[in-house]
């Protein structure tokens, strides 16, 4: 009856400190997320020649995620991902976003992780080899911008929005973006051990220096 009792508690004390963990302030913004949407076609065309694509790839850029489960949390990446960003007339606004995502290239600490998130408890990688982002519309105010576009993942694609900086420069293009998404709005729906379940919300971080196509 003791050792039933000390299990008990240490399973509420567990869940309690994992609540107030989904609290911490210095998590990154939630983002929003609503059915997949189409593009818009509000901004204005600009001609062939006012259009610049830059490169998405991993020598320059960082898709970067960190997980967590009520012990302990894990930082990880995606080693090979490629992509563009068109930009008409200079505009961030007017810009298009796409990325791919390789998700067997998932890495983190230790390798025996890794292996069970690339299993079907979590990704699924032989069935789901590919993420994908399309972007649909960035708003723009000032130095701040917010991204909506379309997130293919674990075979179910939603519309998320989400805080980002961008700087656009004749040779390059920097971006960077810090949010969370609930996996299982993706169906990523493993709970973990009932002792030490995983947390639903996973912060995504985006470090792109996509330099100009040709350069």
């Amino acid at each position: 009856m003791r050792s039933r009792l000390t299990f008990s508690l240490a399973v509420a004390v567990s869940l309690a400190l994992g609540v107030a963990g989904c609290d911490d302030k210095s998590a990154p913004p939630q983002a929003t997320v609503a059915p997949a949407t189409s593009a818009s076609s509000a901004a204005a065309p600009a001609s062939a020649a006012e259009t610049v694509t830059y490169l998405i790839e991993p020598s320059t850029s960082k898709v970067e995620w960190t997980g967590a489960k009520i012990t302990a949390h894990h930082d990880g990446s995606f080693a090979q991902f490629k992509g563009t960003i068109t930009v008409p007339g200079g505009k961030p606004e007017n810009a298009k976003i796409h990325l791919d995502v390789d998700t067997p290239s998932l890495t983190v600490q230790p390798d025996k992780l890794a292996g069970h998130l690339k299993s079907p408890d979590f990704f699924d990688v032989e069935k789901f080899p590919k993420a994908t982002f399309d972007s649909t519309t960035i708003a723009t105010s000032g130095a701040t911008h917010t991204i909506t576009g379309n997130l293919s993942l674990h075979g179910v694609s939603k519309s998320v929005t989400f805080p980002a900086s961008i700087t656009i420069s004749p040779t390059k293009v920097s971006a960077k973006a810090d949010f969370s998404i609930m996996r299982k709005d993706w169906n990523l729906v493993y709970p973990g051990m009932p002792n030490d379940l995983i947390k639903d919300d996973v912060a995504i971080h985006l470090t792109i220096e996509a330099p100009k196509q040709g350069s």
